[in-house]
Order: C-alpha cells, then structure tokens, then sequence
C-alpha cells in the first residue's frame, strides 16, 4: 500500500476513535493512546532500499510463511511497509511494528530486540539491527520461523484478554462444574453435548462453524506425551463421541496432516496437537488445535481442542480464534490474573 494513502487511512480513522482510545498514564501522567491496527497486521519500517533488496525478500517470507495445520496455505501476517521517513504521528500507534536497521556505524552484529508499549499502550515492536545485509539475512535464516510466531503469541494472548472480557458463560458454568476448569469461548456456542469426561460446544454457523471439546483420562506418565498417544487418545473419544451425516461415521485425525510441539501454559507443559480432522465414511474435514495438561491436583490430562468445519472458505481466523480460546484455559487451583510473556526471538 502506497505510505501517502495508508497515512490519509490512520488519519481518518484514529481521528474517529481518538477521543475513546485515549488514556493517561499512570507512571508520567502523560497523554498516551492504546495501539490501533488490525489482529496479524505488521507495519514494517525500513529503507526503501533495504526492502527491495534480498533482506526484504527474506522478511517478506517470514512474515508470510503459512499458518501451520490448515488444509490450504494462508500467510501468517499481513504486511504493510513504510520508509523511515513516512513513519512518524498516526502511524507510530499501530499494534505490531517491526523496525530494520542495516548500519555499520551502529552495530558489530545482527541481533533482535522487543520493545512493548514504544508509541502507544498495548503496542509490541520488533527491532531488527545489522551493520550488514547478509548478516542480517544469515541471522534470519538461522531462527526460521520467530517472526510470525513472535507476533502470533502476541496476538493470542490479545485474544485470550478479548474473551475475557466477553465470552460464553453457558461453556464457562458447564466446563466449571463437570472439570472443574475455566475456559472462556467465544459468545456464540450457545449449544453443547455432555457425557461422562467429555464436553463438546459449538456455534452451529453455517459457514465458519467452529467447536470446541473438552475431555480428561488417567494420567500415567510421561509418555502419554508423545504425538501417537495422544492422536491414538484423540480419535478413540472423539470417534465415539462424534458421529458424522451416516450411519458408522465418526471423527478421526489425518495421520498425515498433524504435527506435536511443546510449550509451557501457566508455566507449565502443555502439549500441542494441530492437523487435520477427518469424518471416517463421511465428507466432512479441516483443521484442528489441541492443548493437552496434566491436572496435578487430580492426576489427569485435561485436553481442549478446537475445530472448524468451513469448507470453501479461508479457515486461518477461524482456528486462531478457537486458539485464542485454548489460551485461558485454567486448570484447578490456576489464576486468571495475566502473566508476563517471556518469549521472544533469539
């Protein structure tokens, strides 16, 4: 987009919502405004030439690289570029910025560093630096990947606040009284299915249908986290618990399309399962999340899944939305009270 209309853009729009973004601070007491911009929208901020160049490119492909576990690619972000020069006023309130620096006046070696809240409130920015092109370009290659997933965390933990505020209290009462747990979905799952140690909740929608399940098993050791046990697990409840349009139809996991990653949730481990789902003897499919816990207090694995079922239409909002949701999942005894991203890029 062209720097002259998006400026003209920012300006008509914050000139419309000013007056409810701003706030005051409470350290300086100074005037300051809360981030504006849309979820997984990165404004980069670099030397025309630096853009137009391999460094360029190899952003470009970062920032763009495909959301993982969907059926059909859809980038991780959507990319807006400014030259230094244009970057100044309106534009410096936008919610995800990433900076380029090439200068070998300034820096001996290429490095990442995060700033939170530069220009506005809720604001993360990236600065990237290097007193050369290739450096920067080898440092990038070396951590594949951290660009997007940086700014992919932040903007989950944005959701995960977003429906803290405005939920589903039908699934928040039901996931409270048969486990125990928090969860917050979106406002819509208004419908849902209750058996012994399972749960499942959904909007029902016509197009962008999304659901979420919630179930628990024994939890033995620690080989239960592994990606076979835990998509084994998986099709074993699922399949019993939801049937497809015909007769004998259940749900299965597409053994080819999934993958298992750790990370930590509340400081502790959480596995990840996401691929695609399948209906055995049915046409029906599409991508999946699920956190998998262990219940200390309970000695039991709790899992929250989220699916969608949206055929003929992009998915990428629909299962971040739903991944947003599996972000405040809270397991007895947890809090709710917000806590301190430690990530960031290497």
């Amino acid at each position: 987009m062209n720097a002259s209309i998006l400026k003209s853009v920012w300006g008509f729009l914050l000139s419309m919502i000013l007056v409810s973004c701003q706030f005051f601070s409470s350290s300086s007491g100074s005037l300051a405004v809360h981030a504006t911009g849309v979820a997984y929208e990165v404004v980069v901020v670099a030397d025309h030439s630096v853009w137009k160049d391999a460094v360029g490119n190899k952003i470009k492909d970062e920032l763009l690289m495909s959301v993982p576990g969907l059926p059909q690619a859809e980038p991780s972000m959507k990319i807006t570029h400014v030259d230094p020069a244009d970057f100044d006023g309106m534009m410096t309130y936008v919610r995800n910025i990433l900076t380029v620096s090439i200068d070998p006046s300034r820096y001996t070696k290429a490095s990442v560093n995060t700033e939170r809240d530069r220009w506005s409130g809720g604001q993360v920015v990236i600065h990237l630096t290097s007193p050369e092109n290739k450096m920067l370009i080898d440092y990038l290659e070396q951590h594949p990947g951290q660009l997007a997933d940086y700014y992919t965390k932040i903007e989950m933990a944005r959701m995960a606040q977003v429906l803290g505020k405005a939920h589903s209290t039908l699934v928040e009462n039901k996931l409270k009284e048969k486990f125990g747990i928090g969860l917050y979905a979106p406002e819509d799952f208004d419908s849902y299915k209750d058996t012994t140690d399972f749960f499942w909740s959904s909007n029902n929608a016509n197009i962008g249908r999304m659901d979420i399940v919630v179930y628990t098993f024994p939890y033995t050791d620690e080989h239960t986290f592994t990606q076979a046990y835990l998509v084994a697990r998986r099709d074993s409840i699922l399949g019993a618990n939801i049937p497809g349009s015909f007769p004998g139809s259940h749900m299965a996991t597409d053994t080819s399309h999934v993958s298992y990653t750790a990370t930590s949730q509340k400081g502790k481990y959480c596995g990840v399962l996401r691929g695609l789902w399948q209906m055995e003897g049915d046409m029906m499919g599409g991508p999946f999340v699920s956190y998998a816990r262990v219940d200390e207090t309970h000695n039991r694995v709790v899992v929250a899944e989220g699916f969608v079922y949206s055929p003929d239409t992009d998915k990428r909002t629909y299962i971040r939305r739903l991944e947003g949701s599996l972000h405040t999942l809270l397991l007895p005894g947890e809090s709710d009270a917000p806590q301190e991203e430690q990530h960031q890029p290497e």
